[in-house]
């Protein structure tokens, strides 16, 4: 029998500490060769006050790892034909090996009255803007710019005791033209006796104005837990609904530049830009989510602030001392509105009691 105490190998001492280091090192490759982890949880410890940049940096870290979408590259896809469609889909329910896993930072905090959960991922790009207006002295034209963002998705009613993003991914499959890969429908559930609770925060429309979108998830897809939509195409076309024309066709222009003035019959200097979508603040429940959002040394870091308890039977409660907590999936964009990244393992956060904490 094997001893792992070095001192009782005797004249094998040396034999004895081979073995136990090839066995060590044979358990760390068995483990590294599992496609993912088990369940997990993410942890959040009470503090009095809003947590501070050095709390933030003393919390514990969940690594969640992303894996299927398509990252922010000229040549995404290579030289990859229409027959890899079905096993090459770069999207959360196919999965793919195209493109390399994101690992994201996630920490979490709680006071009496709100949650706080920080989201930290690398990304050589910050892409904030969406499909900008750019004026060359003459005419406006539309870039195809799309920008970075963040969905976090909680089983609000605890009916999914395994939950991860595969219960909320695209119910139809994937379209292809060329070689270009394209989702036909939005996300949506299975079932039609449950919902979850959806915090989406997009760089440009979003994160600009310090929120993130509370939206619920049912089998009809996604919408904003105030009905009605937020975001509107900054275009004279569409605005005043010429027909025959879409909007940012050639000789199309925008109602307003980024300090909400008007630019028709308005001198702007050769290199004016415009936002291509405009945002309506939210109010009511869908305001439920506030963010802070940076990008440096290509690195995101987002952090959400929510009330525990909010008052509306869509949204999560949060209650501290759940050792089961709340199950959650996550999801990365990288200038992209559809082609993101998802977790696939069981997570779960957990509010520890102050007592348990240690914090009081």
């Amino acid at each position: 029998m094997l001893s792992l105490t070095p001192h009782l190998c005797g004249s094998s001492r040396g034999f004895c500490v081979f073995r136990f280091l090839l066995i060590s090192l044979f358990v760390l490759l068995a483990c590294s060769a599992c496609k993912e982890v088990g369940g997990d949880k993410l942890y959040a410890l009470h503090l009095q006050q809003p947590p501070t940049a050095d709390d933030w940096q003393r919390a514990l870290p969940r690594l969640v790892t992303v894996r299927g979408g398509l990252p922010h590259k000229e040549d995404r896809l290579g030289s990859i034909d229409d027959d890899t469609v079905h096993t090459s889909t770069a999207s959360c329910h196919h999965g793919s090996s195209l493109p390399d896993p994101i690992e994201v930072d996630l920490r979490a905090f709680y006071t009496d009255a709100d949650l706080y959960l920080r989201f930290s991922w690398a990304d050589p790009t910050r892409d904030a803007t969406f499909r900008e207006w750019h004026f060359d002295g003459e005419t406006w034209s539309n870039g195809s710019e799309y920008e970075d963002g963040l969905g976090v998705m909680f089983d609000a009613t605890g009916s999914f005791p395994r939950f991860s993003c595969s219960y909320a991914c695209h119910m139809k499959d994937y379209g292809v033209s060329s070689s270009s890969f394209h989702a036909t429908n939005r996300m949506q559930l299975a079932r039609d006796d449950t919902w979850l609770d959806l915090w989406h925060w997009k760089a440009q429309r979003t994160g600009r104005f310090g929120f993130a979108d509370d939206r619920t998830l049912t089998r009809e897809g996604m919408q904003g837990d105030v009905a009605g939509e937020i975001f509107r195409d900054n275009s004279q076309v569409a605005s005043q609904q010429l027909a025959g024309r879409q909007p940012f066709d050639e000789g199309d222009l925008p109602l307003v530049d980024y300090e909400g003035l008007p630019v028709a019959e308005r001198y702007l200097p050769p290199g004016s830009v415009a936002p291509g979508s405009l945002t309506d603040m939210p109010n009511g429940s869908r305001a439920d989510v506030v963010a802070l959002s940076s990008w440096e040394g290509g690195r995101w870091v987002v952090v959400l602030r929510r009330a525990l308890a909010t008052g509306d039977r869509r949204d999560t409660v949060f209650v501290p001392g759940d050792e089961q907590g709340v199950g959650f999936g996550l999801s990365i964009m990288d200038f992209t509105l559809r082609e993101h990244y998802a977790s696939k393992s069981e997570e779960r956060l957990v509010l520890l009691s102050a007592a348990v904490a240690g914090r009081d």
